[in-house]
This record gives C-alpha cells, structure tokens and sequence, in this order.
C-alpha cells in the first residue's frame, strides 16, 4: 500500500486590527434625460418599476426633464445593476454609481 504524503500544516493569517471593515455604500441608480421619451411615459415607467406614487414618480421626472438627471433608487449592487437593466429595457437612459 502506497504511503500518502501527510498535510502540510497551513498558516492562517488574522485579521488586522483596525481593518477596514465598513459595510459596502449602496449604490445610486441616475436616470438621465433624453430628448426621446414623453413626461408622462417617464412617470409611468418610474411607478411600474418601483413603485412609487404619481406624485412622487412626477417629482421625479420633473428633476430628470429640468435638472437633466435624477436618482431614483438607493440600493446594494446587485438590486442596483437590476433597475438599471429594467430601466434600459423601456427604453430609459439609466447609469449606477457609489453613493457619496
């Protein structure tokens, strides 16, 4: 029977004090204004999507039709990265980033 060769023992190395441990920022999904897409189309594609009030989904839109861009949802990557893909698939112009 063939001896098998034993485990090398493995250094594990701990965590440094003091390490940088924050949790990760939330990301920020902008939707930008375009010359294409109606107000009201805009508006309903923001309650569609998150279900925000008229109210709210129009405060919205008037920020990304006046201000040229808004930020209509605070969420982890992963959530964030699905919007803007929703957003894309009506036809709206949306971008992520780190949130400051």
């Amino acid at each position: 029977m063939p001896a098998t060769p034993a485990a090398a023992p493995v250094e594990v190395k701990e965590p440094e004090i003091g390490a940088d441990v924050r949790p990760d920022r939330p990301w920020v999904v902008i939707v930008w204004n375009d010359p294409i897409n109606l107000m009201a189309y805009v508006t309903f594609v923001f309650q569609k999507l998150f279900g925000y009030s008229k109210e709210k989904a129009t405060q919205l839109m008037l920020d990304v039709h006046y201000k040229g861009k808004a930020v209509v949802a605070s969420e982890p990557r992963d959530k964030a990265e699905i919007y803007v893909f929703r957003l894309h698939e009506h036809g709206l112009w949306a971008t992520m980033e780190h949130d400051e």
